[in-house]
């Protein structure tokens, strides 16, 4: 959630952000409308306070003195029920506020560059060069029907469509693939943890995919309870309402799961094939730490992800997100692009976002910050989508008759 105290403070600059990002005027006016509303509470609640404080200090006197208190003490009744209506009033004007700003987007930093949409995002540099092949390279649901390692028809069969099997040496791969990067991401100092596939409203409050994104989420009928679109949503909920200790700051997790989306606003994208599924598996990385550790560890974890594909032997570029690119939590992002030579062209495999204070304030994420409590920082980034992972290995390692070559990391996995 947006800084409501900076929000009283700076109403100008917060919106001035929030308009680089795309929120609509309409919004900001109504949360210009909201602090006003609130902050006109406050000077009344402040004013009725300050003359009871005033009329106690009159009372403590004429008591002294021997004055006839009566029509004072009228007085001090009087004001106390209008300072209990005025807290109301306060209480009121809070909650609509806070209500109103937990459909806002965080704030985007200063040096995220500006732009409408995904073509808008700028480059910041390529890893490894795309190979040459000899021969028109397949896309990867030719590849999977011909080697018999994804079925496209049996997921649609015994679920929907944007549903697959895995069969032989795809599921293997797929097992591969994910052993090999929680064991790479242990390797950089990220802890492994294993959580549930269920969480509650309140955990997708805390990381920004409530209330706003709800259409997008599979939710179980009768039950508080969602299937998670990313690890993001367990793992940085574990620490949901607790005070960390400052020295066991940064904590570095890494986790496998599946991921579950509706995808309700890509109707008509990526029909086919793997790229856009309603399940999908991931490895996610999740950092909590103290805000002047964020963009260091930030960098870490692109580089992270950069180098599973990097020993994986596939093309690769980073790009920055512009402001109408950025998601709604994020204050920054970096998309990591992986080559498919089928379709000759980068598609997205993983997206790493520091998200500033904005989902600790929400999910009340806070560390010992001397004699204070302070909200942490929250990062996290796909390392990496596994299902476009593979896709990437069909695709760049294909052979001419259409067989696959298993990257050479991968042997050890697959026996």
């Amino acid at each position: 959630m947006i800084d409501l105290k900076l929000l009283q403070k700076d109403f100008d600059g917060v919106s001035a952000k929030l308009i680089r990002k795309g929120v609509d005027a309409n919004l900001i006016e109504e949360l210009k409308t909201k602090n006003k509303e609130l902050k006109k509470a406050k000077s009344g609640f402040e004013a009725l306070q300050a003359a009871q404080n005033s009329m106690s200090k009159e009372f403590g006197v004429y008591k002294r003195e021997g004055k006839n208190i009566s029509e004072l003490k009228a007085k001090v009744d009087a004001n106390k029920i209008k300072i209990t209506d005025a807290l109301e009033i306060q209480r009121t004007c809070q909650e609509k506020l806070e209500t109103l700003a937990m459909s806002i987007p965080n704030m985007p930093d200063d040096k995220v560059p500006d732009g409408a949409d995904e073509d808008d995002n700028v480059e910041i540099k390529k890893v490894l060069t795309p190979k040459e092949f000899s021969f028109t390279p397949k896309e990867h649901w030719e590849l999977a029907e011909q080697n018999g390692w994804i079925d496209f028809e049996r997921g649609v069969k015994i679920a929907t469509s944007r549903f697959s099997v895995s069969f032989g040496m795809g599921a293997k791969l797929e097992r591969a693939l994910i052993n090999f990067m929680l064991n790479f991401n242990s390797k950089r100092g990220f802890n492994e943890v294993s959580v549930p596939s269920l969480v509650n409203r309140l955990a997708l409050e805390g990381t920004g995919q409530l209330p706003k994104f709800e259409d997008d989420l599979y939710k179980m009928e009768g039950q508080e309870l969602f299937l998670i679109p990313t690890a993001e949503v367990p793992v940085t909920n574990l620490f949901q309402d607790e005070i960390l200790a400052e020295d066991k700051l940064p904590i570095k997790l890494t986790a496998y799961t599946s991921c579950f989306r509706k995808e309700a606003g890509a109707a008509g994208r990526d029909t086919r094939g793997m790229i856009r599924q309603h399940q999908f598996h991931k490895v996610e990385l999740v950092t909590i730490a103290k805000p002047e550790q964020s963009d260091a560890i930030f960098d870490e974890m692109i580089t992270c992800a950069s180098d599973i594909l990097t020993a994986l032997e596939l093309p690769h570029r980073l790009v920055t997100l512009c402001t109408g690119d950025l998601g709604f939590s994020a204050a920054k992002t970096i998309d990591i692009e992986v080559w498919l030579p089928g379709q000759a062209t980068y598609r997205e495999i993983s997206s790493i976002s520091n998200t500033r204070e904005f989902q600790a304030r929400r999910a009340k994420i806070r560390y010992k910050d001397g004699g204070r409590n302070s909200f942490v920082h929250t990062l996290n980034g796909s390392s990496l989508a596994v299902g476009r992972t593979l896709v990437a290995i069909m695709e760049n390692y294909q052979n001419e008759n259409g067989s696959i070559t298993i990257p050479r990391v991968l042997e050890p996995y697959i026996n």
